[in-house]
């Protein structure tokens, strides 16, 4: 058996919003086994069985200046090793973001909780969430478009909720009484955090997976690295004000960009 490699010109493709509009419109179209973009380029790889001509009428529906440019046949198992490690490599970077983010959920809330700071607690639970998103990517390798989106889906919401429960722990906070942070504490711990997320972040875009349920863990760990750095700065000002607002005002930050990646994750 032989599929097809076909090749779109997609004039008007400069930014991933495009991207994400013609797999939305692709999706119906049992025929396509994968998608490769290059934005660059404004080229679309389409690998599929059958005829080309459906996947470019659905295509030029977009109305983003769809040209064919080539089709040929390739062999099913000139790509079937090529998707297997590509499956293989995703499973392997997921587990270890997986294990990081986990490790540095108890460390934060655990520091978070003893220290008396919302902000280093909201950056806990915040990895608690890619943790589940890490976690649930895993068991997106390799399933089939449909249930990618799903399990993109069902992170998404868990983060939403994650970030509307500790929106309002930080407001009764704020009008509470509460300890002063440790700022020495905040600022440690965030650091190591810090660390451990870009490496993560250097991972993931190292492996420049186009698939959805990839991305997702893509967005909730660069929101990572800007929380990361926001803990350290609301640590330094919370020695030189002598005052708990700046770990809580951090906080309701953090919550804010969890639910902003939630609503991005959704979208896709």
């Amino acid at each position: 058996m032989s599929l097809h490699r076909t090749i779109f010109i997609v004039a008007q493709m400069d930014c991933p919003s495009e991207e994400q509009l013609i797999r939305m419109k692709l999706e119906p179209l049992s025929q396509i086994q994968q998608l490769k973009f290059d934005i660059h380029g404004r080229t679309l790889m389409v690998l599929h069985s059958g005829e080309w001509q459906p996947i470019f009428a659905a295509l030029e529906s977009l109305q983003l200046g769809t040209a064919f440019q080539s089709s040929d046949a390739v062999q099913v198992a000139d790509h079937s090793e090529h998707f297997a490690e590509n499956e293989a490599r995703q499973r392997r970077l997921l587990i270890a973001v997986l294990v990081i983010n986990f490790a540095f959920f108890v460390a934060e809330s655990l520091f978070g909780v003893l220290s008396g700071s919302m902000g280093l607690l909201a950056d806990g639970l915040d990895m608690l969430a890619d943790s589940f998103v890490y976690g649930m990517a895993l068991f997106a390798v390799g399933a089939a478009a449909v249930r990618k989106k799903q399990i993109a889906r069902i992170s998404g919401y868990f983060q939403l909720m994650l970030a509307i429960f500790g929106l309002l722990e930080t407001l009764r906070r704020f009008w509470g009484w509460e300890l002063m942070p440790e700022f020495q504490t905040m600022m440690v711990v965030s650091l190591f955090a810090l660390m451990g997320n870009a490496a993560c972040l250097y991972l993931l875009q190292k492996s420049k997976s186009d698939e959805v349920h990839m991305q997702a863990s893509l967005i909730f760990t660069s929101n990572d690295v800007i929380a990361n750095i926001g803990v350290i700065v609301a640590g330094g000002l919370v020695w030189w004000l002598q005052s708990k607002t700046p770990d809580l005002i951090v906080g309701l930050i953090v919550f804010f960009m969890v639910a902003r990646g939630a609503f991005r994750i959704l979208k896709l």
